[in-house]
């Protein structure tokens, strides 16, 4: 009897497993950020990696059980999205965790209820797997669950047990498969065909501690981590083929083939393919773009462009022609604004941010991809099959044409791409960002991760306290912990209590003493680690001992300094909402003990009237003397309130409000000054882009702005003593010795070429007759590139039907060539100047093109110049006959 399941949404099958959880006391919590917390991934990789530091025993759990629905992104099988049923970039997550509290018979017990009872699976559609040295799992599938023997199949080590990395926690899995096909029966079943069966839920038990020799002993407290992926359990229920079909994707799927008059059921696999591609990245991009991230070339701004791009493209090859991505995006916004608002919210910037990067690329793909095709045509024509890397890198660097998309592109005509050469040219121009890790490595520094086990979290008294008693806890040097520091020794010291503020929210930590009987030690900087306050600096006098009472005193100035910063920061945010975009978001920040920096989303720059209007109405709410009011709510208290957060920051469920009465009110846990009126002055220094999407402002605030400006002032005095003049008059004195500057550099530029034609003149006699051409290549000595091509030309008038080549050394480190072809040399001949003369500029280690009659190219190889020339004239001499 074939089996039909029953019909859930996407949004059902979330519910429904987040209720299911909550009836049994887990705590359901948001979906963290795709930008993690953890340094050592860019994006968020799976649903266990906001737990992390729990997992380590880095942070306590604030409850022992939690549930999450948690948004991913993976870009490590991205050649495999839209060709196979299951692959995706984006995926949510469906977990249930357990810190120390149930473990396996729970787990297990509670995913086969789920399975069956609440979400219909019939029992013999399941198959489970366990690992094969883990008899209690396999016991209790086989005795509590009553699953017959002969359907549990262990696995090996690759396949069912999970490791955090070398080191760390680890355990074995159990896994529940769902069979498509049970009529096979149960004689040889092969969970590696998945043409049968589809993995829907995962099962990890976290129950050894493994050591650097390999051993295993038991964890103290063992840990159940889940995952159930949405996508693959909405296929089940809804009965499709493969994901991409689902409620969850088929809709933004759809849309794509509207624009592009596509009818998706009718459609070949090729087209269907880009349509899934489509339908896979947008649901990325969308959801990056909420959390706050922007198109740029390094990190995780890199992912996105590149997810942007092959959108753009695969959208090229639908057919669709003018802007389309906003269009698909809304669809994403609307499938998915009810479990993630932030989407909604983060619409303009989501379209926005979609269309610039659309008309970027969409400026470079016809011209890239036409030039792609040329070197493909070429390289098939000599019957290869690798494609030059350096002409890939080209590609990238010209052209802006990702290599993975030239690797697409070229694969689906057979030809790969010399990565070795990609590589070499690549590491000549430009840095490369890493990529993002596809794994999650729970491995940290040994002495801080064994710290975080045996140490509180330290006390902060930072917000009322400048100085206060302290034991130290424990004392590191060169990441180790010992027992004694003597004078002369850079140390990291973590205490039991402090009024030290730790780097965090863009404020730097801060700078003071500890002192102690004959004992001295500078701190320059403080970091919080897994909730432990690491002092690092020097130990100035005596002996420093763990254990050891110490009296910490901040530096009081540095302290002001920062606070006046970090308030001003806030006043900033507040004035480019009023005057620029109210839904400006902030994007990073700075606060140091100099300066401020504030980075924002903003699609275009902040115009200079609106500089003037925002650092005016700052310095107004300095004065107006607004008191600043700091108080603890819930965070959805705050939210009501309309207290700003920034996108992407993990808040707890009580948050700390700053509030300036009428003007500001932010989420934060820096410090701030009392009074607007202690910041004194702000000043604006700069407004730049930083990527696409970003803007960043650097201003000074408090009595870094007397700093400021009193360097100022000694650069006009400067200015003005030796203009002889006014400071008032140095920008027309400046302005004045521009347009005298650019008349003498019109002069000079005149000369040279006067120069050019006559030394040109001089080389007229030295043409050798070819036939029924004449042929000219000479070495101009230093002349400039500009001249040079003019004493190419004229040459080539005066002489006729003919070829001229001429080369100078302009700079050091510098080639210039031109070529000037007559019109029979092109036609007869089929001699092009672009070409030729780039070919020749690659002796001299460059290029260049131009117009079949007149071409110019350059080099970096001056001592390549003559050997260049003289095969330019052997070359000539023989197709010039």
């Amino acid at each position: 009897m074939t089996f039909k399941p029953k019909f859930l949404t996407g949004a059902d099958i979330r519910q429904q497993f987040l209720d299911f959880y909550a009836q049994r006391e887990h705590k359901i919590l948001p979906s963290a950020s795709l930008v993690p917390e953890d340094p050592t991934v860019l994006l968020t990789i799976a649903g266990m990696l906001p737990f992390k530091p729990i997992f380590l025993g880095q942070k306590k759990a604030p409850q022992p059980r939690a549930t999450t629905s948690q948004k991913c992104i993976r870009t490590n099988d991205i050649e495999n999205v839209g060709r196979t049923a299951r692959h995706h970039t984006f995926f949510e997550m469906l977990g249930n965790f357990s810190f120390g509290d149930y473990f396996k018979e729970e787990a297990i017990k509670w995913a086969w209820e789920l399975s069956t009872e609440v979400f219909g699976l019939p029992r013999d559609r399941l198959v489970p797997s366990v690992f094969q040295e883990d008899d209690e799992a396999f016991a209790i599938w086989r005795d509590k669950i009553g699953v017959p023997a002969h359907r549990i199949q262990r696995m090996g080590h690759e396949d069912n047990f999970w490791v955090s990395g070398p080191t760390g926690p680890c355990g074995p899995c159990s896994e529940i498969y769902y069979d498509f096909h049970p009529e096979k029966g149960d004689e040889n079943i092969d969970l590696e065909d998945d043409t049968r069966f589809i993995e829907f839920y995962n099962l990890v038990f976290m129950q050894y501690n493994r050591d650097a020799e390999g051993n295993l002993t038991p964890l103290e407290k063992q840990n159940i981590d889940t995952g159930m992926g949405l996508e693959r359990m909405a296929q089940i229920l809804q009965s499709v083929p493969n994901n991409y079909e689902t409620d969850l994707i088929l809709p933004i799927i759809k849309t794509a083939a509207e624009i592009a008059q596509i009818d998706y059921n009718k459609a070949d696999e090729k087209t269907k393919t880009s349509l899934k591609v489509i339908g896979d990245h947008v649901r990325s991009v969308v959801h990056m773009i909420a959390d706050g991230i922007g198109v740029s070339n390094v990190g995780r701004g890199y992912v996105l462009r590149r997810l942007v791009r092959r959108v753009v493209r695969h959208g090229r090859l639908l057919g669709i022609e003018g802007e389309f991505t906003g269009q698909i995006a809304e669809t994403a916004i609307q499938l998915s604004e009810s479990a993630y608002p932030n989407v909604r919210e983060r619409e303009a910037m989501i379209k926005e941010e979609l269309k610039n990067e659309e008309i970027r690329f969409g400026k470079t793909l016809t011209r890239g991809e036409k030039l792609l095709q040329e070197i493909l045509d070429k390289v098939k024509g000599i019957g290869k099959d690798v494609m030059d890397g350096n002409n890939a890198f080209i590609l990238y660097d010209t052209y802006g044409f990702p290599l993975e998309l030239t690797q697409e592109i070229a694969a689906e005509q057979g030809i790969e791409i010399d990565l070795e050469g990609y590589d070499r040219a690549l590491k000549k121009q430009i840095e490369t960002s890493q990529g993002a890790h596809e794994a999650i490595d729970l491995t940290v520094q040994e002495s801080l991760d064994k710290l975080a086990e045996k140490v509180d979290s330290t006390e902060f008294l930072g917000y009322t306290e400048a100085q206060a008693k302290a034991t130290i806890e424990a004392v590191l040097v060169e990441g180790k912990t010992v027992g004694v520091a003597n004078a002369g020794t850079e140390v990291q010291i973590i205490l039991d209590r402090t009024p030290f503020y730790a780097e965090s929210g863009g404020q730097i930590g801060d700078r003071g003493y500890l002192s102690g009987d004959d004992l001295v030690i500078r701190i320059e900087d403080v970091q919080k680690e897994s909730g432990m306050f690491v002092h690092s600096g020097r130990v100035e006098r005596g002996y420093l001992r763990s254990g050891e009472k110490v009296s910490a005193s901040i530096d009081r100035a540095c302290r002001r300094r920062a606070q006046a910063n970090h308030t001003a920061t806030h006043l900033l945010q507040a004035a480019l909402k009023k005057y620029v975009d109210e839904s400006i978001s902030q994007a990073g920040s700075l606060v140091a003990f100099d300066r401020l920096r504030f980075d924002f989303h903003l699609s275009r720059s902040v115009t200079a009237e609106e500089l003037q209007q925002i650092e005016e109405q700052i310095n107004n709410w300095i004065a107006e003397a607004h008191e600043t009011d700091v108080e603890l709510m819930s965070l959805d208290e705050a939210k009501l309130k309309g207290a700003t957060a920034m996108f992407g920051e993990k808040y707890g469920e009580v948050v700390r409000v700053i509030d300036v009465p009428g003007v500001s009110m932010e989420l934060c846990g820096g410090t701030h000054v009392k009074n607007t009126a202690e910041i004194g002055l702000f000043k604006i220094m700069s407004e730049s882009g930083i990527s696409a999407g970003v803007r960043r402002i650097e201003a000074v605030a408090g009595p870094a702005v007397l700093e400021y400006l009193n360097v100022r002032d000694k650069v006009v005095r400067e200015l003005s003593d030796r203009f002889k003049s006014q400071p008032e008059e140095v920008c027309d004195r400046v302005t004045k010795l521009q347009e005298d500057l650019k008349a003498a550099q019109k002069e000079l530029e005149a000369v040279k070429n006067e120069l050019a034609i006559a030394k040109s003149d001089q080389l007229l006699s030295q043409a050798e007759a070819v036939g029924e051409f004449k042929l000219l290549v000479a070495n101009l000595g230093e002349i400039d590139p500009k001249a040079l091509q003019t004493a190419a030309e004229r040459l080539q008038q005066k002489l006729g039907e003919s070829a001229v080549i001429l080369g100078s050394i302009p700079a050091e480190g510098k080639v210039s060539l031109v070529a000037a072809f007559s019109p029979k040399v092109n036609k007869e001949k089929k001699l092009q100047a672009g070409k030729f003369i780039g070919g020749i500029a690659k002796i001299c280690g460059g290029g260049g093109g131009g117009r079949p009659n007149l071409a110019q190219a350059g080099g970096r190889d001056p001592s390549k110049l003559a050997e260049a020339l003289e095969t330019a004239k052997t070359q000539l001499l023989e197709k010039l006959q």
